[in-house]
């Protein structure tokens, strides 16, 4: 039988990270050895490998019903398509990466400017080139095969335009960031006419509605305290939630059950107090999904 959906998933860097966020989604996608098509749990959808530079190609021309590329790709090819949702996660952090533009740590060019008649290596091309034409800056943008940093070390270029997190690859080879060109995140993306179909655009949706609640999940955690009824007030006073703690009185006691959602990164500081005004019991745990 015909599947409904084909879904672009993004081979390369992203696909670990894209195939664990599926799960946690609660669809289990499962590659096969040199397969380009992975099974997934789901009998309307139908995935394929697809290198995320290429995905917006494909989408755009029916090839693939929907997929998740960065939106540096789609701006490369400056591709027609519907973007679904934003969906920002990585191998490294939950925040946006950059293209930047980078030189010798050395070099005595600091601005745009000072680039001017220079060789630029990138992998993102057409941008770059678009880029620089649009402020009068005349360079010589060139396509990289990757390792795009050894390329001002070796010679080879004069400047590099590089996506980057945390721009330590960046200051290992010894470069210095003169200007950021563009910020980027994972997009699900959607073929036009495949969107105007309903029961497409339906599944499309629930992907999108699923991998966001996933998304939003992975920063938070659930913490759970018994709390004693005289300092009841004050521990409520210091959880933050997403609308209010949930409280509940133990069976036959004066004290309390108290539930609520924080951002993981506060845990560490906000259990010690906790623990200092009397709560009891924290139990700290993981969520799949908040919608």
């Amino acid at each position: 039988m015909k599947k409904l959906l084909k879904l672009g998933i993004p081979k390369g860097s992203l696909q670990d990270a894209t195939i664990a966020l599926f799960k946690r989604s609660g669809w289990k996608i499962n590659v096969n050895g040199r397969s380009y098509f992975p099974d997934i749990n789901d009998e309307d959808i139908e995935c394929a490998l697809c290198r995320a530079q290429e995905m917006s190609i494909n989408v755009e021309s029916g090839v693939i019903d929907a997929g998740l590329t960065g939106k540096d790709w789609i701006a490369e090819h400056q591709s027609d398509v519907h973007v679904v949702s934003d969906l920002i996660y990585s191998k490294v952090s939950a925040k946006p990466a950059r293209w930047v533009v980078a030189v010798a740590g050395d070099s005595p060019m600091n601005t745009l400017e000072d680039l001017q008649g220079k060789t630029i290596s990138t992998e993102l091309v057409q941008f770059t080139r678009r880029f620089f034409k649009e402020r009068n800056i005349d360079v010589n943008v060139k396509f990289s095969w990757g390792a795009t940093e050894a390329k001002i070390v070796s010679g080879l270029a004069d400047a590099i335009v590089e996506i980057t997190e945390t721009e330590s690859t960046i200051r290992a080879h010894n470069l210095k960031v003169i200007h950021e060109i563009m910020q980027t995140n994972t997009q699900l993306i959607a073929n036009r006419a495949a969107w105007e179909i309903p029961a497409k655009r339906e599944k499309i949706e629930q992907i999108a509605l699923l991998l966001q609640s996933a998304l939003v999940a992975g920063r938070l955690v659930g913490i759970k305290m018994n709390v004693p009824e005289t300092v009841i007030e004050k521990i409520v006073s210091l959880l933050p939630s997403l609308n209010a703690p949930t409280v509940a009185s133990l069976y036959k006691s004066t004290w309390f059950s108290v539930e609520t959602i924080v951002d993981q990164s506060m845990v560490r500081d906000l259990i010690p107090v906790l623990i200092k005004e009397g709560a009891e019991g924290i139990i700290e745990y993981p969520l799949n999904k908040v919608l």
